[in-house]
């Protein structure tokens, strides 16, 4: 009877957290409005649980999970009086939703041009790397390592790009809350795409911060 509840109060949290779950993106910002479907599956309780009964169940989710790919919910009694107890219920969250995909087997070099890739439905919380849903920003792009006929293509199968060399002038665009500043300096390394980099400007400051576009680092605040 107890695996029975737990279970309607499973479905019941994963219900009551779904608008939230709607504003939260994936670790790499994949947002669940691009979903053509959604799976939830939870594991059966362990059956040496023996817990008192509890007349009200509550069901969340713990601090630092999502609602994404392998997760847990918290079931805590809060509705009897001297019974407390908190289980952890593992659940699996897959997003489905429409992806590349390699249209043949793939070698690593390739440069990609649009008869390399086609469309298919792809469960996006399958891997960390986020699945590439832009195909405009694909071509002329050198894999990385090789890519299986009908496998999902991710960030981490693209070769990161050099968006500027020492030297380079690059445009600094520092972000903070609600406003940005743009300003100019010198490289001082090479920018590779989504990796630390530096520039001293002409005041002599040294600028830490990320190659986010051709000749752009980016620096939060």
């Amino acid at each position: 009877l107890y695996r029975q509840t737990a279970t309607r109060f499973v479905a019941k949290a994963v219900n009551e957290a779904w608008a939230s779950l709607a504003a939260q993106a994936s670790p790499d910002g994949q947002m669940l409005s691009v979903a053509t479907r959604i799976e939830v599956r939870s594991r059966p309780l362990d059956e040496r649980l023996r817990l008192a009964p509890c007349a009200q169940v509550q069901a969340e989710l713990p601090g630092q999970w999502k609602l994404w790919g392998p997760t847990r919910i918290a079931l805590r009694c809060t509705g009897t009086p001297g019974v407390k107890w908190q289980v952890y219920v593992p659940v699996e969250v897959k997003v489905f939703a429409p992806s590349l995909v390699a249209s043949r087997a793939l070698p690593a070099g390739t440069m990609l041009d649009a008869g390399d890739l086609k469309w298919a439905e792809v469960d996006i919380t399958a891997e960390a790397s986020p699945a590439v849903m832009d195909l405009s920003g694909t071509m002329r792009r050198e894999l990385a390592r090789s890519l299986p006929e009908g496998q999902a293509l991710r960030l981490s199968h693209l070769k990161a790009r050099v968006f500027f060399g020492n030297g380079d002038v690059v445009r600094v665009v520092a972000r903070g809350a609600g406003f940005s500043v743009v300003s100019e300096g010198v490289a001082v390394g090479p920018g590779v795409e989504g990796q630390p980099a530096r520039v001293k400007t002409e005041s002599g400051r040294w600028i830490t911060g990320t190659a986010s576009a051709e000749r752009t680092l980016e620096v939060t605040l």
